[in-house]
Protein backbone atom coordinates (compact mmCIF):
# COMPACT_ATOMS: atom_id res chain seq x y z
CA UNK A 1 0.00 0.00 0.00
CA UNK A 2 1.62 3.25 -1.12
CA UNK A 3 1.52 6.41 0.94
CA UNK A 4 0.32 9.13 -1.41
CA UNK A 5 1.97 12.43 -0.60
CA UNK A 6 -0.37 15.38 -0.26
CA UNK A 7 0.79 18.13 -2.61
CA UNK A 8 -1.38 21.08 -1.58
CA UNK A 9 -0.52 24.36 -3.18
CA UNK A 10 -1.02 26.16 0.13
CA UNK A 11 1.89 24.29 1.73
CA UNK A 12 4.21 25.25 -1.11
CA UNK A 13 3.13 28.89 -0.82
CA UNK A 14 3.73 28.96 2.95
CA UNK A 15 7.23 27.56 2.51
CA UNK A 16 8.07 30.12 -0.16
CA UNK A 17 6.72 33.01 1.89
CA UNK A 18 8.66 31.85 4.96
CA UNK A 19 11.82 31.81 2.88
CA UNK A 20 11.24 35.43 1.91
CA UNK A 21 11.00 34.81 -1.83
CA UNK A 22 9.25 37.15 -4.23
CA UNK A 23 6.26 35.16 -5.45
CA UNK A 24 4.23 35.71 -8.58
CA UNK A 25 1.62 33.46 -10.20
CA UNK A 26 2.76 31.36 -13.12
CA UNK A 27 1.19 32.61 -16.33
CA UNK A 28 -2.27 31.21 -16.82
CA UNK A 29 -2.34 29.44 -13.43
CA UNK A 30 -3.89 31.58 -10.75
CA UNK A 31 -2.78 30.44 -7.32
CA UNK A 32 -0.04 28.08 -8.55
CA UNK A 33 3.22 29.86 -7.74
CA UNK A 34 6.59 29.34 -9.39
CA UNK A 35 9.71 31.44 -8.96
CA UNK A 36 11.73 32.28 -12.06
CA UNK A 37 15.46 31.54 -11.84
CA UNK A 38 18.15 32.33 -14.38
CA UNK A 39 21.18 30.35 -15.53
CA UNK A 40 24.60 31.66 -14.58
CA UNK A 41 26.37 30.26 -17.64
CA UNK A 42 26.27 27.70 -20.39
CA UNK A 43 28.65 24.76 -19.83
CA UNK A 44 30.04 22.09 -22.17
CA UNK A 45 29.55 24.49 -25.12
CA UNK A 46 30.10 21.84 -27.80
CA UNK A 47 27.03 19.95 -26.55
CA UNK A 48 23.84 20.89 -28.37
CA UNK A 49 20.61 18.99 -29.06
CA UNK A 50 19.38 15.68 -27.75
CA UNK A 51 20.86 15.58 -24.22
CA UNK A 52 19.29 12.58 -22.46
CA UNK A 53 21.54 12.12 -19.40
CA UNK A 54 24.14 13.96 -17.30
CA UNK A 55 26.30 12.05 -14.79
CA UNK A 56 29.31 12.86 -12.58
CA UNK A 57 31.81 10.40 -11.09
CA UNK A 58 33.68 10.58 -7.78
CA UNK A 59 36.71 12.12 -9.50
CA UNK A 60 34.61 15.04 -10.77
CA UNK A 61 34.42 13.91 -14.39
CA UNK A 62 31.18 14.53 -16.27
CA UNK A 63 29.55 12.13 -18.72
CA UNK A 64 27.03 13.47 -21.24
CA UNK A 65 24.70 11.42 -23.43
CA UNK A 66 23.49 13.51 -26.36
CA UNK A 67 22.46 13.05 -29.98
CA UNK A 68 23.37 11.12 -32.08
CA UNK A 69 23.68 8.78 -29.04
CA UNK A 70 26.60 6.74 -30.39
CA UNK A 71 29.22 7.97 -27.90
CA UNK A 72 29.31 9.34 -24.35
CA UNK A 73 31.31 12.58 -24.13
CA UNK A 74 33.56 12.98 -21.07
CA UNK A 75 34.57 16.29 -19.47
CA UNK A 76 37.04 17.08 -16.70
CA UNK A 77 36.14 18.76 -13.43
CA UNK A 78 37.00 22.11 -15.05
CA UNK A 79 34.44 21.54 -17.81
CA UNK A 80 37.02 20.92 -20.55
CA UNK A 81 36.38 17.99 -22.88
CA UNK A 82 38.83 15.17 -22.21
CA UNK A 83 37.52 12.29 -24.31
CA UNK A 84 34.67 9.98 -25.08
CA UNK A 85 33.49 6.39 -24.71
CA UNK A 86 33.86 4.25 -26.80
CA UNK A 87 37.47 5.19 -27.56
CA UNK A 88 40.67 3.47 -28.69
CA UNK A 89 40.70 1.38 -25.50
CA UNK A 90 37.28 -0.04 -26.41
CA UNK A 91 38.90 -2.24 -29.11
CA UNK A 92 36.15 -1.85 -31.64
CA UNK A 93 33.20 -1.93 -29.23
CA UNK A 94 30.45 0.36 -30.46
CA UNK A 95 27.26 1.94 -29.20
CA UNK A 96 24.43 1.61 -31.71
CA UNK A 97 21.86 3.85 -30.00
CA UNK A 98 22.21 4.75 -26.33
CA UNK A 99 18.96 5.44 -24.51
CA UNK A 100 20.39 6.03 -21.01
CA UNK A 101 23.59 5.86 -18.95
CA UNK A 102 24.67 5.60 -15.32
CA UNK A 103 27.89 5.21 -13.29
CA UNK A 104 28.47 2.58 -10.61
CA UNK A 105 30.51 2.98 -7.42
CA UNK A 106 33.65 1.76 -9.21
CA UNK A 107 33.33 4.47 -11.86
CA UNK A 108 32.23 2.09 -14.59
CA UNK A 109 29.94 3.49 -17.24
CA UNK A 110 26.79 1.46 -17.92
CA UNK A 111 25.03 2.16 -21.21
CA UNK A 112 21.51 1.09 -22.13
CA UNK A 113 22.17 0.46 -25.83
CA UNK A 114 18.64 0.08 -27.11
CA UNK A 115 19.88 -0.17 -30.68
CA UNK A 116 21.87 -3.31 -29.83
CA UNK A 117 19.46 -4.77 -27.22
CA UNK A 118 22.21 -4.79 -24.60
CA UNK A 119 23.64 -3.16 -21.52
CA UNK A 120 27.29 -2.32 -22.15
CA UNK A 121 29.64 -1.78 -19.21
CA UNK A 122 32.81 0.24 -19.83
CA UNK A 123 35.73 0.74 -17.46
CA UNK A 124 36.74 4.38 -16.80
CA UNK A 125 39.48 4.11 -19.44
CA UNK A 126 36.91 3.07 -22.06
CA UNK A 127 37.68 -0.64 -22.21
CA UNK A 128 34.60 -2.85 -22.53
CA UNK A 129 34.07 -4.91 -19.38
CA UNK A 130 30.79 -6.72 -20.11
CA UNK A 131 27.86 -6.95 -22.50
CA UNK A 132 24.50 -8.03 -21.08
CA UNK A 133 21.63 -8.96 -23.42
CA UNK A 134 18.43 -7.04 -22.55
CA UNK A 135 15.65 -6.56 -25.10
CA UNK A 136 15.00 -2.87 -25.78
CA UNK A 137 16.39 -1.30 -22.58
CA UNK A 138 15.12 2.25 -22.15
CA UNK A 139 16.51 3.29 -18.77
CA UNK A 140 18.79 2.06 -15.99
CA UNK A 141 20.18 2.80 -12.54
CA UNK A 142 23.40 1.32 -11.13
CA UNK A 143 23.14 -0.29 -7.68
CA UNK A 144 25.84 -1.52 -5.31
CA UNK A 145 27.20 -5.06 -5.44
CA UNK A 146 27.34 -5.20 -9.23
CA UNK A 147 23.57 -5.01 -9.73
CA UNK A 148 21.61 -2.85 -12.17
CA UNK A 149 17.99 -1.77 -12.26
CA UNK A 150 16.63 -1.75 -15.80
CA UNK A 151 13.41 -0.63 -17.48
CA UNK A 152 12.73 -2.20 -20.87
CA UNK A 153 10.01 -2.04 -23.48
CA UNK A 154 9.27 -5.75 -23.32
CA UNK A 155 9.25 -6.69 -19.66
CA UNK A 156 6.78 -8.22 -17.24
CA UNK A 157 7.73 -5.66 -14.56
CA UNK A 158 8.39 -1.96 -14.32
CA UNK A 159 11.85 -2.69 -12.89
CA UNK A 160 14.16 -5.67 -13.50
CA UNK A 161 17.35 -6.25 -11.52
CA UNK A 162 20.34 -7.88 -13.27
CA UNK A 163 23.83 -8.78 -12.10
CA UNK A 164 27.14 -8.36 -13.94
CA UNK A 165 26.74 -11.77 -15.55
CA UNK A 166 23.39 -10.87 -17.07
CA UNK A 167 21.35 -12.97 -14.67
CA UNK A 168 17.86 -11.67 -13.94
CA UNK A 169 17.76 -11.59 -10.14
CA UNK A 170 14.27 -10.21 -9.53
CA UNK A 171 11.59 -7.93 -10.91
CA UNK A 172 8.99 -5.68 -9.32
CA UNK A 173 6.48 -2.98 -10.09
CA UNK A 174 3.27 -4.42 -11.50
CA UNK A 175 2.22 -3.17 -14.91
CA UNK A 176 -1.06 -1.28 -14.89
CA UNK A 177 -3.62 -0.01 -17.33
CA UNK A 178 -2.91 -2.19 -20.36
CA UNK A 179 -5.52 -1.50 -23.04
CA UNK A 180 -7.95 -4.35 -23.70
CA UNK A 181 -6.52 -6.94 -26.06
CA UNK A 182 -2.95 -5.66 -25.66
CA UNK A 183 -0.14 -7.70 -24.16
CA UNK A 184 1.44 -5.80 -21.30
CA UNK A 185 4.92 -6.71 -22.46
CA UNK A 186 4.23 -5.12 -25.83
CA UNK A 187 3.46 -1.64 -24.51
CA UNK A 188 5.59 1.42 -25.08
CA UNK A 189 7.94 2.81 -22.43
CA UNK A 190 6.13 3.46 -19.15
CA UNK A 191 8.75 5.75 -17.66
CA UNK A 192 12.35 6.31 -16.67
CA UNK A 193 14.58 5.07 -13.85
CA UNK A 194 16.90 7.07 -11.60
CA UNK A 195 19.00 6.03 -8.62
CA UNK A 196 20.55 7.60 -5.52
CA UNK A 197 23.65 6.90 -3.44
CA UNK A 198 21.74 4.71 -0.97
CA UNK A 199 20.49 2.28 -3.62
CA UNK A 200 16.96 3.63 -3.91
CA UNK A 201 15.29 3.56 -7.29
CA UNK A 202 12.95 6.27 -8.57
CA UNK A 203 10.49 5.47 -11.36
CA UNK A 204 9.17 8.55 -13.18
CA UNK A 205 5.99 7.48 -14.99
CA UNK A 206 5.22 8.89 -18.42
CA UNK A 207 2.10 6.83 -19.14
CA UNK A 208 -0.17 8.19 -16.41
CA UNK A 209 -2.64 11.08 -16.67
CA UNK A 210 -0.94 12.84 -13.72
CA UNK A 211 2.86 13.18 -13.41
CA UNK A 212 3.89 10.46 -10.95
CA UNK A 213 7.10 9.39 -9.19
CA UNK A 214 7.47 6.19 -7.17
CA UNK A 215 10.45 5.52 -4.90
CA UNK A 216 11.55 1.88 -4.35
CA UNK A 217 14.30 0.24 -2.41
CA UNK A 218 16.45 -2.26 -4.31
CA UNK A 219 14.13 -5.13 -3.36
CA UNK A 220 10.94 -3.50 -4.58
CA UNK A 221 9.46 -1.97 -1.43
CA UNK A 222 7.82 1.34 -2.36
CA UNK A 223 8.42 3.98 0.31
CA UNK A 224 6.37 6.70 -1.37
CA UNK A 225 4.49 7.71 -4.46
CA UNK A 226 4.08 11.32 -5.57
CA UNK A 227 1.27 12.22 -7.96
CA UNK A 228 0.86 15.84 -9.06
CA UNK A 229 -2.48 16.84 -10.66
CA UNK A 230 -2.06 17.64 -14.34
CA UNK A 231 -4.50 20.50 -13.87
CA UNK A 232 -1.73 22.44 -12.12
CA UNK A 233 0.18 22.66 -15.38
CA UNK A 234 -2.42 22.85 -18.16
CA UNK A 235 -5.08 25.49 -17.51
CA UNK A 236 -4.15 27.75 -20.42
CA UNK A 237 -1.84 25.82 -22.73
CA UNK A 238 -1.53 28.68 -25.23
CA UNK A 239 -0.48 31.10 -22.47
CA UNK A 240 2.25 28.90 -20.97
CA UNK A 241 5.53 27.56 -22.27
CA UNK A 242 5.43 23.81 -21.58
CA UNK A 243 6.23 20.53 -23.27
CA UNK A 244 3.27 18.26 -23.92
CA UNK A 245 2.45 14.95 -25.52
CA UNK A 246 -0.70 14.08 -27.42
CA UNK A 247 -3.01 11.30 -26.37
CA UNK A 248 -5.29 10.15 -29.18
CA UNK A 249 -8.79 9.08 -28.14
CA UNK A 250 -10.91 6.85 -30.34
CA UNK A 251 -12.89 9.28 -32.46
CA UNK A 252 -12.33 12.08 -29.97
CA UNK A 253 -10.37 15.28 -30.12
CA UNK A 254 -6.73 15.02 -29.03
CA UNK A 255 -5.89 16.11 -25.50
CA UNK A 256 -2.60 16.99 -23.89
CA UNK A 257 -0.90 16.33 -20.59
CA UNK A 258 2.34 17.63 -19.06
CA UNK A 259 5.40 15.46 -19.53
CA UNK A 260 7.76 14.49 -16.69
CA UNK A 261 10.92 14.71 -18.74
CA UNK A 262 13.68 14.38 -16.14
CA UNK A 263 14.56 13.90 -12.48
CA UNK A 264 17.59 15.03 -10.52
CA UNK A 265 18.38 13.35 -7.17
CA UNK A 266 20.43 15.33 -4.65
CA UNK A 267 23.33 13.00 -3.71
CA UNK A 268 23.59 14.51 -0.21
CA UNK A 269 19.96 14.99 0.88
CA UNK A 270 18.19 12.59 -1.53
CA UNK A 271 15.70 15.30 -2.34
CA UNK A 272 14.12 15.16 -5.79
CA UNK A 273 13.98 17.80 -8.52
CA UNK A 274 11.43 16.95 -11.22
CA UNK A 275 10.99 18.64 -14.59
CA UNK A 276 7.22 18.64 -15.13
CA UNK A 277 5.90 20.60 -18.06
CA UNK A 278 7.79 23.88 -18.00
CA UNK A 279 8.37 23.82 -14.22
CA UNK A 280 11.14 22.44 -12.05
CA UNK A 281 9.40 21.09 -8.94
CA UNK A 282 11.37 20.38 -5.75
CA UNK A 283 10.36 17.61 -3.31
CA UNK A 284 12.03 16.75 -0.01
CA UNK A 285 13.38 13.26 0.74
CA UNK A 286 9.95 12.12 1.98
CA UNK A 287 8.16 13.25 -1.17
CA UNK A 288 6.70 16.48 0.22
CA UNK A 289 6.57 19.35 -2.23
CA UNK A 290 8.80 22.30 -1.31
CA UNK A 291 8.85 24.74 -4.23
CA UNK A 292 8.53 25.22 -7.97
CA UNK A 293 10.65 27.18 -10.44
CA UNK A 294 10.61 28.40 -14.03
CA UNK A 295 14.13 28.08 -15.46
CA UNK A 296 15.56 30.49 -18.03
CA UNK A 297 18.82 31.47 -19.68
CA UNK A 298 20.51 34.70 -18.60
CA UNK A 299 18.68 36.41 -21.44
CA UNK A 300 15.31 35.05 -20.33
CA UNK A 301 14.81 32.27 -22.89
CA UNK A 302 12.90 29.35 -21.35
CA UNK A 303 14.81 26.20 -20.43
CA UNK A 304 12.65 23.07 -20.35
CA UNK A 305 14.81 20.35 -18.82
CA UNK A 306 15.67 17.12 -20.63
CA UNK A 307 18.30 16.09 -18.04
CA UNK A 308 19.22 17.31 -14.54
CA UNK A 309 22.34 16.84 -12.41
CA UNK A 310 22.31 18.04 -8.79
CA UNK A 311 25.64 18.87 -7.12
CA UNK A 312 26.58 20.34 -3.75
CA UNK A 313 25.86 23.98 -4.58
CA UNK A 314 24.62 23.98 -8.15
CA UNK A 315 22.53 22.11 -10.65
CA UNK A 316 23.20 21.46 -14.31
CA UNK A 317 20.13 21.49 -16.53
CA UNK A 318 20.12 20.40 -20.17
CA UNK A 319 17.61 21.86 -22.62
CA UNK A 320 16.99 20.61 -26.15
CA UNK A 321 18.38 21.98 -28.42
CA UNK A 322 20.25 24.81 -26.71
CA UNK A 323 22.65 22.84 -24.49
CA UNK A 324 23.58 22.54 -20.81
CA UNK A 325 23.34 25.37 -18.27
CA UNK A 326 24.68 26.04 -14.77
CA UNK A 327 22.26 27.20 -12.05
CA UNK A 328 22.87 28.04 -8.42
CA UNK A 329 21.04 25.51 -6.27
CA UNK A 330 18.30 27.80 -4.91
CA UNK A 331 17.91 26.47 -1.39
CA UNK A 332 21.67 26.30 -0.76
CA UNK A 333 22.46 29.88 -1.68
CA UNK A 334 24.01 31.67 1.26
CA UNK A 335 22.64 35.08 2.29
CA UNK A 336 24.85 38.07 1.38
CA UNK A 337 27.39 39.09 4.05
CA UNK A 338 26.13 41.71 6.51
CA UNK A 339 27.22 45.27 5.95
CA UNK A 340 29.77 46.50 8.44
Amino acid sequence: MFRRTQLGVSLAVLILVAAGWNLSPAAGQEGNFARQIFARARVFPDIGPGVAALKRDSAGRYYVLAAPAKAIVVYGADGARIGQIPNANSRGAKIVYAQDIDLDAQGRLIVADRGANTLKIFEPDGSLDATIPVTAPTSLAALSGGEFAVAALRSENLVSIFDLHGKLLRGFGELEGAPAGTEKSGLLSRGRLYGDSTGHIYFAFTDRPDPTIRKYDRFGYASYEISVPSSEFTPQAEARRWNSITIEGAGAAATTKPVMRALGIDPETHEVWAAIGDELVHFDRDGNRRAAYLTSTKEGAPIDASAILIEHDRMLIAADPIGVFDFALPERQLPPPSQQ
